[in-house]
């Protein structure tokens, strides 16, 4: 937990997200637009991003729809000519997540100098992708290897777009990730990209885990952020942001100043 209090001292940090466009080779591909567009538009995001105060982003490839969980090597070479494109003007922390492949997160973190990853690192799950059994103990070991174990692993143990097939309680399967010593940080999601996780459930694992820093990963938004960073270490958000809060949009840097308006005030108190 250190790499992650090191990382961000004295703040419950708001990550927040920018969805690079479709990657070429994917099905929503805009080839006219070409690589140069998907680095124009995460310009775009990132700007307002920085502007409106977050403390660090996260570049992902949301639209990469339907995601891979063994993902092609040329979408993660793809991703690092971005933010290689991108790098002079990020001025906060950064991370990357790759979806759904965590050798392919680690391999691009490693590549552009990345501070922290998310993944789905644990846990066996039924999902639109198929059976999904990621595999923590390689990720960590390839960081390693690259020498990178100063990477921040943010670990979701309860992933979108799949269930899990570990009857175990979530705060259970919480906890046992953080015996096996694989997370920096615990994220706690809802059941699909811009749905809020279950406050319930936040508050379930951030009980069972007081030491441990848990973060909501998905659907946080204008009116609950405050609620949320009561009892969250943080939260990392995309959709809120987003042109009439939709996933797909670009940033609307006035939805991302009066969000971080919120946050600064909640945290005052």
């Amino acid at each position: 937990m250190q790499k992650f209090r090191k990382l961000f001292p004295d703040v419950k940090p708001v990550i927040a997200m920018v969805h690079l466009n479709p990657l070429p080779g994917t099905p929503l591909y805009d080839a006219d637009a070409g690589i140069d567009g998907i680095v124009a538009g995460a310009a775009r995001d990132l700007d307002a991003l920085q502007k409106a105060g977050v403390d660090a982003v996260m570049f992902g490839n949301e639209n990469d729809r339907p995601y891979e969980l063994a993902v092609d090597v040329a979408s993660t070479a793809a991703m690092a000519f971005v933010i290689g494109r991108l790098r002079d003007r990020i001025e906060r922390p950064f991370g990357v997540n790759v979806l759904w492949d965590p050798r392919s997160t680690v391999a691009l973190a490693a590549a552009t100098g990345a501070s922290f990853i998310r993944e789905i690192l644990t846990g066996t799950y039924a999902s639109d992708m198929g059976p999904w059994t990621p595999n923590a103990g390689e990720a960590m070991r390839y960081a390693r290897r690259l020498d990178r174990g100063d990477i921040v692993f943010l670990d979701n143990v309860s992933a979108e777009f799949a269930h899990s097939l570990d009857a175990r309680p979530l705060v259970d399967r919480a906890r046992s990730a953080v015996f096996s010593s694989i997370p920096d940080a615990v994220l706690v999601s809802g059941a699909i990209t811009g749905e809020a996780a279950q406050m319930a459930d936040l508050e379930a694992v951030k009980a069972r885990l007081p030491d441990v820093p848990v973060l909501a990963n998905t659907g946080v938004r204008h009116e609950t952020v405050a609620d949320v960073l009561k009892i969250a270490d943080g939260c990392i958000v995309g959709s809120s942001l987003k042109v009439d809060g939709n996933t797909w949009n670009p940033v609307d840097p006035q939805r991302a100043m009066r969000f971080m308006d919120t946050v600064r005030t909640a945290r005052g108190a």
